[in-house]
């Protein structure tokens, strides 16, 4: 049985939602296990014991999260040159554009040398003011339906073995 790692933070629940949707989309394969993990929660074992990767997270500044930058720094070097060739994609719930924080963790995917299945999805808010961005934020529909249908897609994709 393949393994699916969705590893996220959230602070004000967009990210959580989609990355949720994503791991609804991947449940749909009854030969793969999704395994949704908080960022602060994931360790060295999880990435490695996983066949791929989705990994969620809003962006604060311009950037991925501390939480899962912090994930990243605690995993990297346990992991160096034990995810070759893996695929992985990438979820982003942003205020503006997320294009930063894409690149950021495109390079560190790049350093494991994982492989992009997609491009990244990001979904943006328009969180602008400080209420806004602090505010509880509602993920709608069809763009929970595109993070679920990647989910599918990584899941099946793995599944069959076409990653």
């Amino acid at each position: 049985m393949k393994t699916l790692l969705i590893v996220y933070h959230s602070m004000t629940g967009g990210t959580l939602q989609m990355a949720q949707a994503a791991r609804e989309g991947a449940a749909t394969e009854p030969d793969l296990r999704a395994r949704l993990l908080h960022a602060s929660a994931a360790g060295p074992d999880d990435i490695l014991e996983a066949d791929g990767y989705i990994f969620a997270t809003p962006e604060y500044l311009g950037s991925m999260s501390g939480l899962l930058k912090d994930f990243f720094d605690r995993t990297y070097y346990a992991a160096l040159d034990q995810l070759n060739g893996r695929p992985y994609a990438t979820l982003i719930c942003a205020g503006s554009d997320g294009s930063g924080t894409a690149r950021q963790i495109a390079r560190i995917a790049t350093g494991w040398r994982l492989k992009p299945v997609a491009e990244p999805l990001i979904v943006c808010t328009h969180a602008q003011t400080p209420e806004a961005i602090l505010q509880p934020k509602i993920i709608a529909a069809p763009e929970l339906a595109l993070c679920a249908e990647l989910g599918a897609a990584l899941a099946t994709g793995l599944v069959l073995g076409v990653f």
